[in-house]
């Protein structure tokens, strides 16, 4: 088991956990494992989103680059799809994003990319982590005219605006005169770009959560707290909202009435899209084990080749490019296109949604896809047990007569969790009442046997 990356980098609370040392020797271990098949003077580029600790981690981190020999190109507060595009604009060796995405202020991390603007595998995060605690790493110290050097880079900023305005430069010019956005920034990464986007694209909106002061980033707001946005467009009697979690790579939605429209929702609307237009390669959808039953149904319904994954964005993403497929995402709002960028980009997916509508109303969109209920509930164990659910007979048990009850319209999905001593239990059906009687039934039995 990796000792420091979960499944999304290294995340925790700033400068007790996350602390600078560590930053340090996760940058310089970085930059060896990165660049140890290069023949020149490896550049990497950093981005952060708006959080207190964030210059804090930036500046360990570029320290840890300029130790190794490595140069920096610091680009300030941007998305996290930013980033991985600028990476590939200014053929950097690799990039680095200073988010905790979702989490409150406190927490801070570490992501990687490669030049190719993906994330790192597994496997290269396994090496990282092998050199971060050897002996090696002290021999890893650059001398004289080797040590690295570091510039600002925040005015490359506006080719990520221009790729939007690019993109789109011909798609939103007849939308109609009432035509408006509810926009939630989450007071993260998107506040500045998001606004400079729709206003070059001519698209009116009205925009909140766009005030951060380090602290506020993702308290009450963006695309896990939906209530704001909801309520601004049902009061300013909006076309639709849209929400981006603190790094900018998620988006959720609501339509005219304040009801949320999730990633699932989404997919389905931009699958038939991309589908009428013949830009969905292989006819096929990506998504994870996670999404609701319904999207597995209107892919049936609508001939197109359905692909589950194991839950995270990054093995969504394997399994688009080994199958060369371009549209794949999560129920929590990460979309990938990847005609266009090879990570999940707030922006363009809300873009994207509104290119998809065609003037429709997004309450009328949504019901070509039927969201099953479903509920998630976690049954707390001994870490140590986690992964021996599926060795309990009793709970084997349980699981297979669900399973059977379910089989045609419905869902049980068991999954450990991989930072957290906890047995996810999710079961979707009919009866939103009843599904979750039987998920608490069945995560208490499973709390009883393991967590003891």
């Amino acid at each position: 088991m990796r000792k420091y990356f979960g499944t999304d980098g290294i995340r925790r609370i700033a400068n007790t956990e996350l602390t600078p040392d560590l930053v340090f020797r996760v940058a310089k271990a970085g930059a060896y494992i990165l660049s140890k098949h290069s023949t020149h003077t490896p550049t990497i580029l950093i981005g952060r989103d708006t959080r207190i600790s964030g210059t804090l981690i930036e500046s360990a981190m570029t320290a840890g680059f300029l130790s190794y020999g490595a140069n920096v190109k610091n680009v300030g507060v941007i998305p996290t799809p930013g980033a991985a595009y600028l990476t590939r604009e200014l053929n950097a060796d690799a990039c680095v994003v200073i988010s905790a995405s979702h989490n409150t202020f406190e927490f801070n991390g570490v992501k990687y990319f490669s030049n190719k603007g993906t994330k790192i595998p597994d496997s290269i995060e396994e090496e990282i982590e092998e050199i971060m605690d050897s002996d090696k790493l002290s021999s890893l110290t650059a001398v004289g005219k080797h040590i690295g050097v570091s510039e600002n880079a925040e005015g490359y900023i506006e080719k990520y605006i221009n790729f939007f305005v690019d993109l789109f430069k011909d798609d939103f010019k007849n939308l109609p005169e009432e035509f408006c956005i509810g926009i939630d920034t989450a007071n993260g990464a998107t506040y500045k770009v998001a606004e400079e986007v729709y206003t070059r694209l001519g698209i009116k909106h009205k925009i909140i959560n766009n005030t951060p002061d380090g602290i506020n980033i993702n308290e009450n707001c963006g695309s896990t707290h939906i209530e704001s946005l909801s309520k601004l467009v049902k009061s300013e009697g909006l076309s639709l909202g849209v929400a981006y979690d603190g790094d900018g790579d998620r988006c959720q939605a609501v339509d005219e009435n304040g009801e949320l429209v999730d990633g699932d929702i989404m997919m389905a609307i931009l699958a038939d899209f991309l589908k009428s237009q013949n830009k969905l390669k292989n006819n096929a959808l990506v998504s994870t084990v996670m999404s609701n039953l319904g999207l597995n149904k209107f892919a049936k319904a609508n001939n197109i080749e359905y692909k589950q994954t194991k839950v995270g964005d990054r093995y969504v993403l394997e399994e688009m490019l080994k199958s060369g497929d371009n549209l794949g995402g999560e129920q929590s709002g990460h979309i990938i296109f990847l005609d266009y960028n090879p990570t999940g980009d707030g922006i363009l997916t809300s873009l994207m949604l509104i290119k998809a509508l065609k003037g429709r109303k997004l309450s009328e969109a949504r019901k070509m896809v039927k969201i099953y209920p479903q509920v998630l509930i976690n049954a707390k164990v001994l870490n140590e047990k986690k992964y021996d659910y599926d060795k309990d007979e009793e709970i084997n048990a349980e699981i297979r007569k669900l399973e059977e009850e379910f089989l045609n319209d419905g869902r049980v999905l068991i999954r450990t969790s991989g930072t957290e001593p906890i047995v996810r239990v999710m079961i979707e059906g009919e009866n939103q009442e009843y599904i979750t009687e039987k998920a608490k039934e069945l995560a208490d039995l499973i709390e009883m046997k393991l967590g003891k």
